[in-house]
């Protein structure tokens, strides 16, 4: 079963069960997913799974800023309510590596660069272990952990 397919049918569950908030964020996660793929042209074939992650992945960082916002401005209600749909997000998304499994991964790359690093390799490290990490890492992550180990 594809994303998308369990997206529809968790909409169908909590629409049955009377859950707004539930039903509200997966609706617009399927508005999301659409979009992406009228954007994309196309709208008939659908997007790969690969796709439909980076478009979940992207409204995932979308709630984390709305979150971080709300908080500064002192409305916990409202971060709540994000934090609640970045929970549903997660959900579709493949686990995230931690931060150990992730510095360990940082080191192994660097360390097989044979020539002294710089902060000009910075960038094809974080290429490296963003391919070995798919959609379990988030790049921004990705990137400090590599910056903190080159300075």
């Amino acid at each position: 079963m594809t994303i998308k397919e369990r997206i529809q049918g968790d909409i169908k569950a909590a629409m049955l069960s009377g859950d707004k908030q539930t039903t509200q964020a997966l609706q617009g996660l399927k508005s999301a997913i659409l979009y992406a793929e009228v954007e994309s042209g196309q709208r008939e074939e659908g997007l790969s799974e690969d796709a439909v992650q980076a478009v979940l992945t992207k409204e995932l960082k979308k709630r984390q800023e709305s979150i971080d916002l709300y908080r500064q401005g002192g409305n916990d209600n409202q971060a709540a309510a994000e934090q609640r749909e970045k929970e549903i997000i997660e959900s579709y998304l493949p686990k995230q590596l931690d931060t150990e499994e992730l510095t360990a991964l940082v080191d192994a790359t660097i360390a097989k660069i044979d020539a002294p690093i710089s902060i000009k390799d910075m960038g094809k490290i974080i290429t490296q272990v963003k391919q070995q990490t798919g959609a379990t890492a988030d790049g921004a992550v990705i990137a400090q952990l590599v910056k903190e180990r080159i300075s």
